[in-house]
This record gives C-alpha cells, structure tokens and sequence, in this order.
C-alpha cells in the first residue's frame, strides 16, 4: 500500500499495523505520534496538539504523521479538523483505529478509508465459567491487572463466547452485566475493575 494522501486505516492490531506502515515509509521523514503511558490506547488532546505543532513545522520534502489510538478522543478530534480537511505543505496524515465508529463523521467522510480487519478466532475464556473458583478469579485478575482497553473487550467477548458454547443460562440482569461492561470500556473505566465486576457477578450466580 502507498500512501499519497492522508488516509485512515481501520485494522485488528494498531501496534503490528504501525510497524508494517512505518516499515513502508521514509524513516526520516515519518513522525509517529500515540498515548506512550503505559497501558493506555486512547488519543486524547494533548496528542492532537503535538500533531498540529509537527505539521506547521516546514518541510521541503513529504513528511508523514501518524496517529495511532484503539479511541480518539471527541475533543481531540474536533481539534484536528481544519488541519485533516486542509493540511499544510507536503504533509501527509496516517489514521491507525481500530473502530471507524470512534471516528467523528466530518472526518471519517472526508479521508479515504481502508477496511483491513480480519476475522479473528473467537476463544473460549481461559477459565470455566461454569464452575468459577474465587482462587482462579483472583489469580486471573492478578496475571490481568495492566490490561488494555481493547484486550479486556477481548476478554469479555470471549466470556460471552464460552457462556454460549457451555449453554449456561443467565437472568436478563446478568446478561445485561456485559453490555454494561463494554459500555464501561468505551467510557474508559478501568479495564481490570470492569472484568472483576463482571467475574464476581457470574460467580454469584452459583
């Protein structure tokens, strides 16, 4: 794939998608802004800002900037808009998401778009959730405690997944328990605090 105009890519895994484009542009002349805090994936304002000051500084050559983030922050993206819709000289935006959803429509509408998911393999959870043990849980949790907010909707769809195949019933309040958990991830609560609730609720159940 080459990049000739600013573009959006919409892929399974932001951080293998990034190294593959980088891998494909001028190392010189590629800037590469993202969250860099441990653990977190959203692109927040001050990201956007940095964005903006790398743009205006004048290049004589392409120069292109990437911005990567599993979320992009409403207000960050209203801030980008001018510059997405009407870049300075020879600068070339690169958009790595991993949800079109998460895209403002005034800016999803105005760059091309590139669909490049694929088809993941759904997984049973690792533990059985039929017969949950609080030892498990905890030691779960404890291997899980950094997890990211895109691996802990894994997580939860995979729960989803194995409650299906194992075909054990739950009431409309403990179904409702994972739509409220993947809200909870979209609103950035903590990832580990999410699945201790959502683990805790189907132990009760027993």
């Amino acid at each position: 794939m080459t990049f000739n105009t600013s573009t959006i890519l919409i892929v399974n895994n932001i951080e293998d998608s990034l190294k593959d484009v980088v891998s494909r542009l001028p190392r010189h002349d590629t800037r590469v802004i993202k969250n860099e805090e441990e653990g977190k994936v959203d692109f927040l304002l001050p990201h956007a800002r940095l964005v903006i000051k790398e743009a205006y500084i004048a290049t004589e050559r392409i120069k292109y900037i990437i911005l990567c983030g599993a979320t992009f922050n409403i207000e960050a993206q209203n801030s980008l808009l001018k510059i997405l819709e009407e870049p300075p000289k020879n600068i070339i935006f690169i958009i790595i998401t991993n949800s079109k959803s998460g895209m403002l429509k005034t800016i999803f509408s105005r760059l091309p778009h590139y669909y490049l998911k694929t088809a993941k393999k759904r997984e049973n959870f690792p533990l059985d959730v039929s017969r949950l043990e609080l030892k498990d849980v905890y030691s779960f949790l404890k291997q899980n405690q950094r997890i990211t907010k895109s691996e802990a909707k894994e997580v939860i769809e995979s729960l989803v997944y194995s409650v299906l195949v194992q075909k054990i019933k739950l009431s409309s309040k403990e179904l409702d328990s994972f739509s409220i958990a993947m809200k909870l991830c979209e609103l950035n609560s903590r990832p580990i605090n999410i699945l201790t609730t959502l683990l805790l609720v189907l132990m009760k159940r027993r």
